[in-house]
């Protein structure tokens, strides 16, 4: 259930980084106000997936997948500039992540073996 709960703080993440740009520096109410929301949604997840996963793990999951989502609206939706670096390295935070979680989901099992 805590990677249910990184996942989720992670979407909320990429929420409020991107209302922060909608909210142009918080003269938008209405944006201002989803990116507060966002947040407090966002950390409420994460701390909660922090009970049962490592804070190194968890933090670099939660961060990672806030940029790379972030960075893809950004080119999707934001006009945001994005080439095929750009989009190869995306791709490798991605790697990373899954990496890091096979990784956590390993070492859980050894020491539930050990």
């Amino acid at each position: 259930m805590a990677w249910i709960y990184l996942f989720f703080g992670a979407f909320f993440e990429i929420g409020w980084a991107v209302g922060l740009k909608l909210s142009k520096g918080f003269t938008n109410p209405v944006f201002s106000s989803i990116t507060v929301i966002c947040i407090i949604i966002s950390f409420f997840f994460f701390t909660k997936a922090l009970k049962d996963i490592d804070i190194g793990t968890g933090y670099a999951v939660f961060t990672g997948i806030g940029a790379a989502g972030t960075a893809l609206i950004g080119m999707i939706f934001l006009g945001d500039g994005g080439g095929p670096g750009k989009v190869f390295f995306i791709v490798l935070l991605i790697t990373g992540i899954i990496g890091l979680k096979m990784s956590d989901t390993a070492s859980e099992h050894v020491q539930q073996e050990g």
